[in-house]
């Protein structure tokens, strides 16, 4: 095996969505655009196929028409270091026609899933102090976007016994 690469399946919009992606993520680029000349499934002048990276990580995606469609089964994690960066790329991911749903997560105007999420959360929540880690799952339930502060807040709340 060499490796395995996550493949997106977009309905008619794969280079827009390509573009928009790696113009919010920093460190990212497109690797490759090929052209649709006329397939059955994907028309003339729609991705047949796309290759991009999304900080040093690559995907690829395509046109495959109104069957395709994706869920919250599916989403791309992001590890912020920064309030201030998820401020960022929440604004951003959800600008022209996202939604914002809860415990960092958003669904992005194409329809794919992310989850925003600070560095801290993994690092508590796959502690060894699951009192801490209890704590800041059950405020993380009460957010929308990740709040920082919030979350380490909760951190220091002391247990109650």
């Amino acid at each position: 095996m060499k490796g395995i690469t996550t493949f997106l399946m977009f309905n008619d919009r794969a280079e827009e969505a390509v573009r928009f992606y790696v113009s919010v993520i920093p460190n990212s680029r497109i690797v490759d655009l090929v052209m649709s000349e006329g397939l059955p499934g994907i028309p003339k002048g729609k991705v047949m196929q796309a290759q991009f990276e999304l900080q040093g990580v690559r995907y690829f995606a395509t046109d495959g028409g109104p069957d395709f469609k994706f869920s919250m089964g599916t989403s791309l994690y992001v590890h912020c270091e920064t309030q201030a960066e998820i401020d960022r790329l929440w604004g951003k991911l959800v600008e022209g026609g996202g939604q914002h749903m809860d415990c960092g997560w958003l669904v992005d105007r194409f329809g794919l899933s992310w989850q925003i999420v600070p560095i801290m959360l993994d690092e508590i929540t796959f502690g060894e102090d699951r009192a801490k880690a209890r704590r800041v799952i059950d405020a993380m339930l009460k957010m929308r976007k990740l709040d920082i502060a919030g979350l380490e807040a909760a951190a220091r709340e002391p247990t109650n016994a």
